[in-house]
């Protein structure tokens, strides 16, 4: 029951990781599968059988989010099928001990492969176009191949070629590839029960796998939104390397002290991996900050520009006409004639408040012909 309860949660995660990368589900629960003791065709067998119902849920969640491209599904899961068919009869059909070896060999290639790809920004091809069925099909036949004779490979090698391309957001990437899994899960398996019959199908741990899968499915559907994929690929390599470096060690039938030194070598190689992924991931959202910050701050300055012409000009509006009413003739009536005065009576005014009003205007307006007309009148 405890070993069961292990294998449960070795499902859950594996499917957490998956659905935060679109990869390792399979790499991850065949890993430790052989880390176990299981032989190496019952333990692809098993994790592809679980497989069906994980990413049947997996699909499912990533459609009702909106992640999943039916056009590529559809071009690279036949693809993928027959692959994954041709490498399940190849593994049923040569020994346990000649596969152990070439199982731990994909798995320890494939999780060096994740370090080295979650280590550094993926440098995207911005390029324009849908992806054709002459670059998913040929990729869609060796992911499916790999996948069935290393226990898992079809994210690995999928979905990083998509997320290459430039052509699919990352989120679609992960859903298609995720989506068309069932397919190629299906084949697998049909494969494995040909070349191995139904004994070679371990049900406890299918079911145990399955039942994890099935619950960490939705949320990793959810999760593949928030969760720093930079940082979570970079130590699963991490651990995959490590675990499958015992069984090519053993295979190599290698003592003393060179296991002890590759495993020292192996842990400095992650140590370094993750640090440059952390790395990496601080630089991708400080440049996101600070592209977010431009494109934040580029709308307010053009709002405030046009905000400010408008205050400006109905205050010149203003200023003009009152400008225009102290430099008129009536006015220069109004402040020449005595209070009480007969209309048309003239006072003598004082040059400097004419020198006064004749600055007012100026600085108001520029004065008109007629305004220094009757400034020179006045001064007569």
């Amino acid at each position: 029951m405890r070993k069961l309860l292990v294998l449960a949660l070795v499902g859950l995660a594996a499917q957490l990781v998956d659905g935060a990368l679109g990869m390792a589900y399979g790499l991850t629960s065949s890993t430790l599968l052989l880390f176990a003791g299981v032989a190496p065709a019952a333990a692809s067998a098993s994790v592809h059988l679980a497989e069906i119902g994980t990413t049947l849920a997996a699909g499912v969640s990533h459609w009702r989010f909106g992640n999943v491209d039916w056009k590529v599904v559809g071009r690279i899961a036949l693809p993928g099928a027959l692959g994954a068919f041709a490498g399940a009869t190849f593994l049923s059909s040569i020994s346990t001990e000649s596969a152990a070896p070439w199982m731990a060999a994909i798995l320890f290639t494939l999780g060096a492969y994740l370090l080295v790809r979650f280590s550094r920004p993926l440098r995207a091809n911005r390029a324009a176009g849908r992806l054709r069925s002459r670059f998913l099909a040929p990729l869609g036949l060796v992911a499916g191949f790999v996948d069935a004779t290393g226990g898992g490979g079809w994210g690995p090698v999928a979905t990083p070629a998509l997320l290459v391309s430039g052509r699919m957001e990352p989120r679609k990437v992960i859903g298609s590839v995720d989506t068309s899994e069932f397919v190629v899960a299906g084949a697998a398996s049909l494969g494995f029960l040909i070349g191995l019959g139904s004994e070679g199908f371990l049900l406890p741990t299918v079911a145990a796998l399955l039942v994890g899968g099935l619950i960490a499915a939705p949320i990793a559907a959810w999760l593949v939104r928030i969760v720093p994929a930079q940082v979570l690929g970079a130590v699963i390599g991490g651990v995959i390397v490590l675990t499958n470096a015992r069984t090519l060690l053993r295979a190599g039938e290698l003592g003393g002290p060179v296991p002890a030194l590759v495993y020292a070598v192996l842990g400095a190689g992650w140590l370094v991996a993750v640090t440059l992924a952390v790395r990496a991931l601080r630089r991708a959202r400080r440049a996101r900050a600070t592209v977010d910050a431009a494109l934040a701050a580029t709308p307010a300055a053009e709002v405030a520009a046009p905000a400010a012409a408008p205050a400006a000009a109905p205050a010149a509006e203003v200023a003009a006409p009152a400008a225009d009413v102290a430099a008129t003739p009536a006015a220069a009536e109004v402040v020449a004639a005595p209070v009480g005065a007969a209309p048309g009576a003239r006072r003598p005014v004082d040059a400097g408040a004419v020198e006064a009003v004749e600055a007012g205007a100026g600085a108001a307006a520029p004065q008109s012909g007629e305004s220094r007309r009757l400034a020179a009148a006045v001064e007569g």
